[in-house]
Formats: structure tokens, sequence, C-alpha cells
């Protein structure tokens, strides 16, 4: 009985005396904290003997890149003799180099995504050194097209690895400062390279001199690429079926387009039935890639975006100014080898060029930011239109001497606009991830090395053009009737006087080389002609370059005036 009363609930107390119950709160959950976000990873500071390694190793690719190529174009002349080619078959060479270099350009990003860049450039520069090596035991035309072919894809690589070189050693927020400025320094300092040692490598060992230090270069940077490693990302399978249908139509593509640019001019354009059938075939691969890529879930280039505003101007002006800088290599080169001036007497020309380049370089990489881009590159168009007005005024007494102020000018603008227009582009391709890098990659490498022979293509065909025009012009007012041409002719006759008794072969003689004088002096006011253009084109870069920064201030104001506060 009490056990029953004592387990029995109690009757609660009431009254004035009696607790009010207290609500039991539940106990509050416990806050967890977000994941944190991943630590981006620090950046550890090389010292300063393996990040001058680095840095020299980022310039030897690039060299070796620039050597391939500019040592053979630069001395097209000088291996007419013992390769037992003519001047057209000759310039199938550089026609060979540029038409494997843009499909293994276009290869680049997949081949480094899934197979590694390195491996990629080890197999490309072994097969290089290897047929270089074989071809030193042959003087044949054929296998200098080989050499010129496989080196064309094997220095696919070179560039973007002399980028990334550069770009190893460098903290982040220089990468895309002093990075971009130096890691094309190599491959731009090439060219006055080329000119300036080629006259010594053919006195060493004739062609011969030039394969050897292509070769030696090739083994140096594979010696290069296996000892330094660099970081890369992780290695993804990104080929697919379509890829096989279309990698040999862009093969197809460009490679006709720049065979027909490399040798069209010398052939001219509407002489030879094969150009029109590879023009063909190009607007035919191009035009198939274009509506296979545009509609690929996975395209090789993102169509789409380099058919924006944007991505429209930088290619736009990557082009302007490839054509510019073309004022060097077809216009003050081919003026001097019109006059007969060879590279050995172009020395000290492309010294000062060389250190002109340099400086350029030097200078941009301390006031580069995305602020100064628009500022550079207008001081780079004054100075091109300044050193092709001082060029107009060429004579036929004119020589290199006269061209040291005015080529100093142009290397020192082209060191200007590069880097700038790179920095841009990398921030624009940065900002769409892997396929933006590797559309602007496809943009940036395809407008310097189609550009050039495009560029090479109008200015030579312009050339020729005027130089047919002052040619008429100067024959016209060249008549037996006049006694100053008359003069002229019995005088230059003379000179034969001692080999050729005859007055009328003496006479004969006097007409060629008055007519050789008069071709040389219509090629002369050809080039006049060419140095205005390039003047004029650099005038209108300018008031584009004008109108682009106002477009570009007037939408950014639109935009900040409509984004609510």
């Amino acid at each position: 009985m009490s056990n029953a009363i004592a387990l029995a609930p109690r009757p609660e107390a009431t009254g004035p005396a009696a607790p009010k119950p207290v609500p039991v709160q539940p106990a509050p959950a416990a806050i967890v904290a977000p994941p944190a976000p991943p630590a981006a990873p620090v950046f550890v500071p090389m010292p300063p003997l393996r990040a001058a390694i680095y840095a020299g190793a980022s310039i030897l690719l690039g060299l070796t890149q620039g050597l391939g190529l500019n040592l053979v174009s630069a001395n097209l002349t000088g291996l007419q003799g013992p390769l037992h080619a003519t001047q057209i078959e000759i310039a199938w060479l550089t026609a060979a180099y540029m038409a494997t270099n843009i499909t293994g350009t276009m290869l680049l990003y997949k081949v480094r995504t899934q197979f590694g860049l390195r491996r990629f450039a080890e197999i490309g520069l072994v097969i290089y050194a290897l047929v270089t090596i074989a071809h030193l035991f042959s003087n044949d035309l054929r296998s200098a097209l080989a050499v010129r072919a496989v080196m064309g894809i094997a220095a696919a690589p070179l560039s973007t690895l002399a980028f990334y070189y550069m770009l190893e050693w460098l903290p982040p927020a220089r990468k895309l400062t002093l990075g971009v400025t130096f890691g094309v320094l190599g491959g731009q300092l090439a060219v006055p390279i080329a000119r300036v040692i080629s006259p010594d490598l053919l006195e060493l060992g004739d062609w011969h001199g030039l394969y050897l230090i292509e070769a030696g270069l090739a083994m140096l940077s594979l010696a290069v690429i296996y000892i330094l490693p660099i970081t890369h990302p992780p290695r993804v399978k990104v080929f697919d079926r379509e890829d096989w249908i279309s990698f040999p139509l862009i093969a197809a593509g460009f490679g006709s387009t720049a065979i027909v640019l490399s040798v069209g001019r010398l052939y001219w354009w509407f002489d030879a039935p094969w150009i029109g059938v590879l023009l063909a075939v190009s607007i035919a691969s191009l035009t198939l890639v274009v509506i296979i890529e545009w509609h690929r879930a996975h395209p090789i280039i993102d169509l789409r975006w380099l058919s924006s505003y944007d991505m429209l101007t930088l290619t736009g002006s990557f082009l302007l100014f490839r054509f510019l800088l073309s004022e060097q290599s077809v216009g003050a080169i081919g003026l001097f080898n019109s006059i007969g001036l060879q590279n050995d007497q172009l020395i000290p020309l492309f010294t000062i060029i060389l250190a002109a380049t340099l400086a350029g370089y030097l200078f941009t990489a301390c006031v580069i930011s995305p602020a100064n881009g628009p500022r550079l590159h207008l001081a780079a168009l004054i100075l091109i239109a300044a050193g092709a007005w001082m060029d107009s005024r060429v004579t036929n007494l004119t020589r290199p001497e006269q061209f040291y102020v005015s080529q100093a000018m142009i290397a020192f603008a082209g060191a200007m606009f590069l880097p700038p227009a790179l920095l841009v582009g990398f921030g624009k391709a940065i900002a769409r991830g892997p396929m933006g890098i590797l559309s602007f990659l496809v943009v940036f490498l395809g407008t310097q090395s189609m550009g050039g022979i495009l560029a090479s293509a109008i200015l030579g065909t312009f050339q020729t053009v005027r130089e047919k025009f002052h040619s008429s012009v100067i024959v016209e007012h060249l008549t037996l009737q006049d006694p100053l041409v008359a003069q002229r002719i019995r005088a230059y006759g003379a000179a034969y006087s001692k080999v050729l008794p005859d007055p009328a072969l003496q006479n004969a003689e006097g007409v060629v080389a008055l007519g050789k004088l008069a071709s040389q002096e219509a090629s002369i006011l050809a080039y006049q002609d060419m140095f205005l253009l390039i003047f004029y084109v650099a005038l209108a870069g300018i008031a584009l370059l004008a109108a682009h920064t106002a477009y570009v201030r007037y939408r950014t104001t639109r935009l900040a005036a409509l984004t609510p506060a």
C-alpha cells in the first residue's frame, strides 16, 4: 500500500506559494562553419641561380624556334648553289616550314593536355635532330624540304615552352607582366641574330654550318626539357573522334594557304593553275572546319568567342602590327638586296636592330600594365610611322648607315607592341578557361606565322606592281634620239672596249647596262612607294586606336551608369 502510494503521481501544489513551471527551451543546434575554400598554392621563390637557369632555358627555346626559321630564310640566296635550286625552288624551304608549323600549333593544346607538352617537344626535337644530321650527308633539295617540314612541327611547342619556363620562376603577380614580356624575347631576338651570325656560319661550313647550329640548338633544347621540370596541369583525355575529321581539314586548309602565300608571288598569282587549285582546297577545307567546330560540344577552337568584338579587335591589332613590322624584313632587307648588298655588309645594321629590340623589351618590362597598353601601342605606331617616313626618302645612293636610326625606332616599337597585346589577350583567355587559352594561342601564333607570310605576300606584290609601273615610265623616256641617252650608252659600252673591239657589240652591252640601271632605279622607286604605304597604314592604325579607345571608354562609362549602386 505504501509502495503504491509512493509510485502514484503527486497532485501539483496550488496556491500562491506554488512555483510556476519553467518551460524548457531546446538546446540550440551547433553552428557548422562552411568548409574553408582550398588554399591557393603558396609560391616558394626559387634560388637566384635556379631562376636564372630557367630564364636562360626560356631564351634558349625561343632562339631555337626563331633561328630554325630565320637562319634559312635569311640565306636563301646562299643556299641556291649547294642545293642546286633556282630562286623560285629555294623559296619552297620557307613554304614547307610554315605549312607544317601552323598545323602543329593547332595540335598543341590537345597534345599538351592529353600527353604532356614536354613529350610532344621531346619527340619532335629528337626527330628533327636526326633528320638534320642525316641531311648533312646529302645535297638534295628534297631532303632539305623534309627537314624544313619536320622543323615546322618540332618548333610548334617551343614558343609555348619558352613561355612556361619564363613563368615557372616568377611570382604570380609578375607572370602576366615580366613573364609575358620576356617569354617572347628569345624568338624576337632570333630575327636579327640570324642575320648577324649567318655570314660566319657560311664561311665556316657553307650551308652545313646553318644546319649544324640548328641541330646543336635542337639537342641543347632537348637536354633542357629533360633536365628542368616545369609545372603541368593533370593530363586529361581530350581527343575524340571528331578530331580525326577536323585536324586533316585544318592541315589541308592552313597548309595550302601557307604554300600559296609563300611562293604565289614568285610564280605570279594568275600564271600558275595550281595556285587556284590550292586556294580552292584551302577555302573548302577551312569552311568545313568552321562548320564542324561551330557545332561541336568541345571544339578545337572556340569560334564563338573568337568572333566577339574584343577578340576580333585583338586579332586585327596583331595582324596590323605584323604587317607594319614587315617594313624591316620585306622593305629594308629587300631594298638592300636589290642594290646588291648581302648579309655580311648588313651586320652593323642588324647589330643596332638587335640592341634596340633588347632595349625595347627592357623598357616595356618596366612600364607594362593593363592601363599602359593603349599608350604603348600609340607610341609604337608613332615610331613606326616616323621610321617608315624616314625610309621613304631612299635613293640609289642610300646605304645601311642611313637606316640606323629608322630601323632602331621600328625595332623598339615592335618590342613595345607585343607584350601589352599579349597581356590583354591572356587576361581574356584565362577568364574563359582552358579552351580560351587554346583559342588565344591559336590566334597569337597564327597571326605571327600566317600574318608574316601574308604581309610578305602583300608588300612583295605591291612592290612588284609598282616596279613595273615605274619601269614603264622610265623606259618611255629612254630613246636613242635623246643625246644624253646615246652618250650614256657609249660610255657604258666603252668599258668593254678591251674585250669587244666591235663598236656595235659595245653599244649592245651599253644598252644592257643602261637597262639594268633603269630596272634598279624602278625597284628603288617601288620601295619608296612601299615605305610610304606602311607610313599611311601606320597613320590609319593611330586613327583606329584612338577610335577604339574612345569606344571602350564610352562603353565603360555607360555600363557604370546603368549598374545600380
